[in-house]
């Protein structure tokens, strides 16, 4: 079983695995109780956003990690992944700027996913 850290870690590779755009990692755990961490990502079309899901669910899943929901907002234009302690955000670029998560957990620790991505 992967630590919560480590889902995070593993999730954040997998979407820029299938080249999610602008892979945003926050801690949340000081600021909020509903998990310890939010992925923010952007798929390029609605197609993009679904598969980015599909991956980051099957990567997990593979890793021994349950999907505790999935949910799906206007026709793939956001959709979310809950895996308990670690909640993904696929969005299109249009709907990721009108929610604007990030402005909304501002408070929340914006970890550096470069090296995350790079590791082996």
């Amino acid at each position: 079983m992967l630590t919560t850290k480590e889902v995070a870690f593993e999730t954040t590779k997998a979407l820029d695995a299938k080249k999610g755009v602008d892979v945003k990692l926050l801690k949340i755990d000081k600021v909020s109780s509903l998990a310890d961490y939010f992925i923010i990502c952007t798929g390029t079309s609605s197609t993009h956003v679904k598969t980015l899901c599909d991956y980051a669910e099957y990567t997990l899943e593979n890793l021994g990690e349950k999907l505790l929901g999935r949910e799906g907002h206007r026709g793939n234009t956001w959709e979310l992944l809950d895996f308990g302690s670690v909640v993904v955000h696929v969005f299109t670029d249009e709907a990721r700027k009108f929610y604007d998560l990030e402005r909304l957990w501002a408070d929340a620790e914006l970890i550096s996913v470069d090296d995350i991505i790079t590791e082996n």
